[in-house]
């Protein structure tokens, strides 16, 4: 029955335009970060949107019955450790607020859906060790791009924090890639053999 509704081409055509008004919002919310960060870093600036971004492009794909595994992988990472991460620092914000404005509610329901939507289309995705590895590249990376070179997205109530949220957001990287190795890779290569 989901998997019906996964492969609907009506279903994926909604999907699609909901994750590209998503991605385009995310763009936007980032817009006075953007205007401050060095063009060097631009491209690792705005996580939730580009990984909202790398699944829009594999759901336009998707649609006509084509993969492309290196955004596949891409987008699988981003998607649950992005989704996971914007969940945990605005659940942070409101501990430490003791108050959350409805934009954080959104952006909890939202980045939850993220990470949710990633994994049930994980076992559509025609992901290879090669993609694998280059995405675990990318989100490993950017961790060094936020919070080593001091580019991670600014939570005004959190900044005193970013040591320990460097050290939580490496280790969900690390969770990040265990999870999907064991959704994509894992799972093929027992499909392979059996």
């Amino acid at each position: 029955m989901l998997k019906h509704y996964l492969t609907d081409r009506r279903f994926l055509i909604l999907l699609f335009i909901i994750n590209l008004f998503g991605t385009i919002y995310g763009y936007y919310w980032y817009r006075y970060q953007l205007a401050i960060t060095p063009s060097i870093f631009l491209a690792f600036v705005p996580d939730s949107p580009t990984a909202s971004l790398f699944f829009t492009i594999f759901l336009l794909f998707f649609i006509f019955r084509k993969n492309v595994p290196y955004i596949e992988a891409l987008a699988i990472m981003s998607l649950f450790k992005y989704g996971i991460w914007a969940v945990a620092m605005n659940g942070l914000t409101l501990y430490v607020d003791g108050y959350l404005s409805w934009e954080g509610y959104m952006l909890i329901f939202s980045h939850a859906a993220m990470a949710v939507e990633g994994l049930l289309y994980a076992s559509y995705f025609k992901i290879k060790l090669r993609h694998f590895v280059v995405a675990s590249i990318w989100i490993l990376h950017n961790d060094i791009i936020d919070y080593v070179f001091g580019m991670m997205p600014i939570y005004s109530s959190l900044t005193s924090r970013m040591q320990e949220i460097g050290y939580f957001t490496f280790w969900l990287s690390i969770v990040t890639i265990i999870v999907t190795y064991c959704v994509t890779l894992r799972k093929n290569a027992t499909l392979t053999y059996k």
